[in-house]
């Protein structure tokens, strides 16, 4: 069960809050539709439910509060706007990264694109999805982590008929196995065909609670409400008159007495109940309903015909000829009220229809079968209400994927295994290696033709024009793509809205960026070294004699820059901070380091690693302080130092932003 209590948004400047105190419920195996037109408040509402947006207000899901639900999307299910996910990535490899992040098995994707009829289509790209399977795969989303609760805006936004339909079946599928559902719409129409309640919103304040059922009787179609102890008789009489003057008027039996006419006004109820002595005891002006007949659509218009046809001219029927083929073709543009509320075809769910539509009875026949010949006229009383109404059974619900059970856990429960799936779902960490590893071996070749060269720099690709050797930028770059996706794609916090600050996504991405820049780096110097001596001979790979150090050193500054985008991205929310300050570290940082150290001093660091040896009383294993001893002099560097003082500020600061958010 959703209770929200006095939603609030805002005020914007001088204007008034787009929500203002709407409170409401949504229960438990029940479909609830919130209803209303564009600017009405319905997002607005949804995003101060979901804790999105500042405002006031409480939301209860299951009587708790978003923020106090261990693993949202467990619980909520959301689904706002397009489905948000990488362009590149494929239907399939995009769920199996939110089975990762949800912590259900792998196979759970393929169960839910089976439910949501994507299975043909689980290799092709998020960005080539048309509109209808778009819908489908947020749907998919939502129903991964088998979720108590859905919220969708608009889900049937831009659908054809049956798309619509079928996403309904969906939902109330989902309500009748005990779920809550809640979605937003602009059509009446479709609120009262697909919800069992209906929630109003104009101008941000709630102006009614109804059941489905009342909400369709209430205000969809305008109509004549007639109450009259002569019911029958007075309903033959309109729609002969209707039918001779031409006029689309439609008369449904409620039921006992009462009786509404669709398409009339009370004066012209009023003027024939006058000239013929029928005694009224009510007439009034209503809102009636579109009825059932709008579950039809174009491809089942060719059987709602036979049915009708035979339902009006069997044996039983009481009609013949023309009257009976009138009746059957506007039982069967009834099915078209869902494209059209206002036309008199319309079916009612109390009782039955006495249609009188436009043009002559030949002309109605032509359109609904074949020609019955000519017939009497247009009788009176209970044979001109003949059986004009289309039944047909309800049809099953849309089966959905079998439950699963998920521990409750910050998101994503496997944030390794997540980051892996991430990283390799699209091309864009594949083209950057190789766009690295082509620009780095083009240099080392031009800076071996130039000389004056250090052998060390030749192998790395790094001129001393550049303040990064390309390996070292590409690294930083795939880096801070580790969370600019994340922020420009939201995947994983489609329910939250944001990227979720967790030191287990933090390491997961530190130790993938680890592996690919210590991969990358190991790379270069290999392609390098292979292109140095395809070109110029052997004389030019040589191994240096310093080889572990500068080794080290390598390998450190490419880790180095790839966490600093890491970090970076992280805390500025963007791709482009990140590679910023990847570049800033050797641009600003070093500088300042270097005029640090070149200053006057007392006294010098001579003797640090005999001192370090003394500090460590016991020996390290196979030879273990030559490294460290080796990793400091790394840091004691310019660019080392700068580097660790980069990536120490950047840590601080990513902590600090995740400790504010917990403190929210």
């Amino acid at each position: 069960m959703i209770q929200a209590f006095g939603l609030t948004s805002n005020s914007r400047k001088d204007l008034p809050p787009a929500v203002d105190d709407v409170s409401f419920e949504a229960p438990a195996g029940r479909v609830t539709a919130l209803l209303g037109a564009s600017g009405a408040g319905k997002t607005t509402a949804l995003r101060l439910m979901l804790e999105l947006q500042q405002g006031r207000g409480l939301t209860y899901f299951k009587g708790r509060p978003l923020h106090r639900i261990a693993h949202p999307s467990r619980e909520v299910g959301v689904l706002l706007g397009e489905v948000p996910g990488h362009p590149a990535r494929t239907v399939r490899g995009h769920l199996r990264m939110l089975c990762a992040a949800a912590g259900v098995p792998v196979r759970r994707a393929d169960e839910v694109l089976e439910v949501v009829g994507l299975v043909s289509l689980r290799d092709e790209r998020l960005g080539t999805l048309s509109r209808g399977m778009d819908r489908r795969l947020g749907l998919a989303c939502v129903l991964l982590p088998d979720p108590h609760t859905l919220v969708l805006d608009a889900p049937a936004d831009g659908l054809s008929a049956r798309e619509s339909h079928w996403l309904h079946g969906m939902l109330r599928a989902h309500a009748a196995q005990g779920g809550t559902v809640l979605f937003t719409t602009a059509e009446p129409k479709e609120a009262a065909r697909a919800a069992d309640h209906v929630i109003t919103l104009e101008q941000g304040r709630l102006v009614a609670d109804q059941a489905a059922a009342e909400f369709a009787r209430t205000r969809l179609r305008p109509r004549v409400a007639v109450r009259t102890p002569h019911a029958v008789r007075l309903a033959a009489l309109l729609t002969k008159e209707a039918r001779t003057a031409h006029r689309s008027v439609e008369v449904v039996r409620e039921g006992g007495n009462r009786l509404s006419v669709y398409g009339s006004t009370c004066a012209d109820v009023g003027e024939t109940a006058f000239r013929h002595g029928v005694l009224v005891h009510q007439l009034a002006d209503e809102i009636g309903d579109m009825g059932p007949g709008a579950d039809l659509f174009p491809g089942e218009m060719a059987e709602a015909a036979q049915a009708a046809w035979e339902s009006v001219t069997g044996p039983e029927s009481g009609l013949a000829g023309n009257e009976a083929a009138g009746v059957a073709a506007t039982a069967v543009r009834g099915g078209q009220a869902h494209d059209n509320p206002s036309a008199p075809g319309g079916s009612h769910p109390h009782g039955e229809r006495v249609p009188a539509d436009r043009g002559a009875p030949g002309d109605q026949a032509a359109h609904c079968g074949p020609d019955p010949g000519s017939g009497p006229a247009v009788g009176s009383g209970d044979a001109a209400l003949g059986p004009a109404v289309v039944s047909r059974p309800p049809a099953p619900l849309p089966s959905l994927p079998p439950p699963i059970s998920v521990r409750s856990a910050p998101s994503p429960l496997r944030p390794l295994r997540y980051e892996l799936r991430r990283a390799a779902g699209i091309g864009t960490g594949f083209l950057t290696v190789a766009v690295v590893l082509v620009a780095s071996a083009l240099t080392a070749v031009l800076l071996a033709r130039v000389g004056h060269t250090p052998q060390a720099r030749l192998l790395a690709a790094w001129p001393r024009e550049l303040p990064l050797p390309p390996a070292a930028l590409g690294a930083g770059l795939l880096g801070a793509l580790a969370f600019g996706d994340e922020f420009r794609h939201p995947a994983l916090a489609a329910d939250r809205g944001t990227v979720p600050r967790r030191l287990g996504l933090l390491t997961a991405k530190l130790a993938v960026a680890t592996v690919t820049a210590l991969a990358l780096a190991f790379l270069t110097v290999g392609c390098d070294a292979e292109v140095l001596y395809l070109v110029y001979g052997r004389e030019l790979t040589e191994v240096p004699a310093d080889w572990l150090a500068l080794s080290a050193s390598w390998f450190g500054l490419v880790v180095g820059c790839a966490w600093s985008g890491v970090l970076a991205a992280g805390v500025f929310r963007s791709t482009t901070a990140g590679l910023a300050a990847v570049v800033a570290v050797p641009v600003l940082v070093v500088p300042l380091v270097q005029r640090a150290l070149e200053g006057a001093s007392v006294r010098a660091a001579a003797g640090f690693p005999a001192r370090l040896r003394e500090v460590f009383l016991l020996q390290w294993p196979f030879g273990g302080e030559r490294y460290l001893v080796g990793a400091v002099r790394v840091i004691a560097q310019p660019v080392g130092g700068a580097l660790a003082l980069s990536l120490t500020a950047l840590l601080c600061a990513y902590l600090l932003t995740t400790l504010r958010g917990r403190v929210r």
